[in-house]
């Protein structure tokens, strides 16, 4: 069993992080999602594929990781685009982010789309996406006739702005 601690070098800088241990199960070939730094608050995700896929421009794709996750109660991760692979390649995360709940035990996949005008290649190992635990609270939705005013009311949707 692997854990993704930092070095010891690196603790005392970042000795008011807190860590939470998620179990893990690797059925791919890649390494399991590590930080690029020891600043990096996403873990890289990366595709676990039997042969490349070409995504075309417009085209959604579920692409499969091979790792799944036992998440603590209380929290979430949550599946972020990579900032690189959208701005050089147009490739995003189509829902992001996308959720992944404590109580889900399959396959963490991501959905992939491809906005921009040229084909893109999807290779076995590639980066994706990133993964960012969330510690998660619990809404108590308590029904009234009325809420509280407030300067703003109900403007919504660039009503706080300039015009």
């Amino acid at each position: 069993m692997s854990f993704n601690f930092p070095s010891p070098a690196v603790v005392p800088i970042f000795a008011a992080m807190q860590y939470v241990n998620i179990k893990i199960i690797n059925r791919s070939e890649n390494q399991i999602p590590q930080y690029a730094t020891e600043g990096s608050s996403g873990l890289d995700l990366r595709a676990n594929l039997l042969l490349p896929v070409i995504l075309k421009p417009m085209e959604r794709m579920m692409i499969p990781t091979g790792i799944f996750l036992e998440i603590p109660v209380g929290y979430e991760v949550q599946v972020r685009p990579r900032s690189g692979l959208a701005l050089k390649n147009g490739i995003t995360c189509l829902n992001s982010p996308g959720t992944v709940d404590s109580d889900y035990r399959g396959e963490l996949k991501v959905i992939l789309i491809n906005l921009s005008s040229e084909e893109h290649i999807i290779n076995n190992g590639d980066r994706i996406a990133q993964m960012v635990l969330c510690k998660i609270e619990k809404a108590f939705l308590q029904t009234e006739e009325e809420l509280n005013s407030t300067v703003r009311g109900e403007g919504g949707f660039g009503h706080t702005g300039h015009i």
